[in-house]
């Protein structure tokens, strides 16, 4: 067996005194989490172990006793090693460190099941060195007690004089125990979290050592607000003996957080009810909010307001890490968009754009104008049907001169409505995004009723066709069982049949060509709007603050920890050195990623080129509101 003690590298200059931890149930381990300085009372330790046992619900203990040599104290080893019956323990750790070395000398104190000490002290000479190891039985405890590198008796404490009794020894068969001490930085373990698991969810099932270690140490932050400043009769060294950490800017926002959240969710509670009433619930103002993607940003901010502004504590890790992501994601939303204000209203640039943007409505419009006139003639030299290219031209050429019409009847308004959209990036840049989308769709409506029509003139063509082939073949579709069958036509109906699937077939490079133009230049505009849409859930879900963390404090984070050898030198045990090795970027992202209620399709390609070719339609939002994780 190998006992393995997680010592805490602020303690390893400590002055002598107790070590104050937790046996790791199951697990021949002990963590280390403070040094009782001496002098102290007894009464009092026991006393103060048991406040903090009950305020961090953590099994503190006295695991034995720390020895630093110092002038004065030749006999504090020894005064140390007799309160093991004050403390009374199934092992009582005696660590002492000697002058000039780096590592710890080691003995450790057992009990028989009478409760009388066994004294079993060897020295424990380095893990791995050459010599063979024996292990030990106490006479009457019957358990096995750690050595190594050399063989010795022991004696029971407290016989009788002149009486002796000897610890028959068995050999381990080659293998020796061993005491490997691993050292650890208490900070650093006690402010991370440990990722089991790549993707970051715990497994429920793990029981190992490391995240009990860790648990350890975390769940014991009230032992670590006792520092030298205090007046208290209990002296401790631990990574905050020196002085507490604390920030007066800290401590000022958590004093304002308070007004500022009740007053927050006031509002937020007014918002909400002003969205709820009837009047905004109606069935096409409801149609309208959930298609407009600035309502769509509008009401997932409400949410993270509410979410961030909540009076309740976030007490598990995920909760106060969404809270944070949540809370930095608005804040630098909130900057970038008054920076582009800033930018905006700098040099006049709203009356600039408003100036741009008519003469470039015009500029499409008369482009369209052109590719119309293109497809009336011969376009690429292909024979069109002369009838239904004519009625298609002047149906889509009407529709371009009300479009004209429309936007030289708002043009007189389009500075004064930029200049008031333009404020709209005070409540962050996503919220411009979303502005800029809806104007977007807004300005190229007409080429969305050109695709429109194509596409619904291309799909009834393709699936008459479709319907008349299965005809031919004495087969027809099954409405009911989702299913073809056959089925058998009479003369008359075959003729008809005929007919229509001539005329169709004609009649399908005209539609086609028609189809093909507009849903490319509807692809334009669904592309365009789909970045804006991943630009704004790229900034709502990213997890900021976590991926500070990862940069800045990347201990934070933890996926696993490394070791490395720390000492070994001869006559002391094996001390090794515990780094956090930090979480990947990838599961950072993946872990924390906020929830985000996403506007645009989630089809794969196969199903998208399915739709092109069948002429279904193509939006750039979602039927049902999911949310996407």
């Amino acid at each position: 067996m190998v006992l393995k003690i997680f010592f805490p590298q602020c303690c390893n200059k400590a002055d002598s005194g107790l070590l104050v931890g937790r046996w790791i149930p199951g697990q021949n381990s002990a963590v280390v989490l403070a040094v009782i300085h001496y002098p102290f009372i007894p009464g009092q330790v026991k006393q103060y172990i048991h406040q903090m046992r009950g305020q961090s619900g953590v099994d503190l203990t006295v695991l034995g006793s720390w020895s630093m040599p110092k002038e004065g104290q030749e006999g504090m080893e020894s005064f140390l090693r007799d309160l093991s019956t004050i403390f009374p323990q199934g092992q009582w750790l005696q660590l002492s460190r000697e002058m000039g070395k780096i590592g710890f000398g080691c003995h450790v104190l057992t009990r028989d099941q009478n409760g009388k000490l066994l004294q079993q002290e060897k020295e424990l000479k380095e893990g791995g060195g050459g010599e063979k190891g024996e292990g030990k039985k106490g006479g009457k405890g019957g358990e096995g007690k750690k050595g190594g590198g050399e063989k010795g008796g022991t004696k029971k404490g407290g016989e009788k004089k002149g009486e002796e009794k000897k610890v028959e020894g068995e050999k381990g068969g080659g293998e020796k125990d061993k005491v490997i001490f691993i050292h650890y930085e208490q900070r650093k373990v006690m402010l991370s979290q440990l990722h089991p698991i790549e993707n970051g969810v715990p497994d429920p099932q793990t029981e190992s050592q490391l995240p009990q270690v860790f648990g350890t140490v975390c769940q014991s932050e009230p032992l670590f607000f006792l520092d030298k400043y205090d007046d208290s009769p209990v002296k401790l060294t631990h990574w905050q003996s020196e002085g507490r950490e604390g920030s007066i800017i800290v401590e000022l926002m958590k004093q304002a957080s308070t007004p500022v959240c009740l007053l927050t969710t006031w509002i937020l509670t007014l918002w909400t009810s002003l969205c709820s009433s009837r009047i905004l619930n109606v069935r096409p103002m409801r149609f309208i909010s959930s298609k407009l993607s600035t309502c769509v940003q509008l009401s997932y901010r409400t949410e993270h307001l509410q979410t961030v502004c909540s009076p309740t504590r976030a007490t598990a890790h995920n909760h106060f890490m969404r809270k944070a992501n949540i809370s930095v994601s608005f804040f630098v939303d909130v900057c970038l968009g008054l920076l582009l204000v800033w930018w905006m209203y700098r040099e006049n640039r709203i009356g600039k754009l408003a100036n741009t943007l008519v003469p470039a409505a015009d500029h499409v419009a008369k482009e369209l104008e052109e590719l119309l006139q293109w497809l009336m003639g011969a376009p690429a030299g292909l024979k069109m049907n002369r009838a239904l290219d004519q009625v298609l031209g002047r149906f889509f050429l009407y529709h371009i001169h009300l479009w004209i019409s429309y936007i030289h009847l708002m043009s007189p308004f389009v500075e004064m409505i930029l200049w008031y959209v333009g404020l709209s990036a005070c409540l962050g840049l996503t919220f411009a995004l979303s502005l800029l989308s809806d104007i977007t769709a807004l300005l190229t409506f007409h080429i969305y009723c050109f695709y429109v029509y194509g596409a619904r003139l291309y799909c009834m063509t393709v699936y008459g066709l479709s319907s008349l082939w299965r005809l031919f073949r004495g087969k027809k579709w099954n409405v009911l069982r989702q299913r073809v069958d056959s089925c058998s036509y009479d003369l008359d109906q075959l003729f008809i049949g005929t007919l229509l699937f001539t005329i169709l077939l004609f009649l399908l490079p005209t539609t086609a060509l028609y189809y093909l133009v507009f849903t490319l230049l509807r692809l334009v505009v669904v592309m365009f709007q789909g970045v804006v849409h991943l630009s704004v859930d790229f900034i709502n879900s990213f997890p900021l603050f976590a991926m500070g963390l990862r940069l800045f404090r990347s201990y934070r984070l933890a996926e696993g920890v490394k070791f490395r050898v720390l000492c070994e030198e001869p006559g002391t045990p094996l001390h090794l050195m515990m780094d956090i090795n930090p979480l990947k970027v990838s599961s950072v992202v993946q872990t924390y990623r906020t929830p985000t209620y996403s506007c645009y399709p989630k089809d794969s390609w196969l199903a998208l080129c399915k739709k092109l070719f069948l002429g279904e339609l193509i939006y750039p939002w979602r039927h049902k509101t999911t949310k996407i994780d």
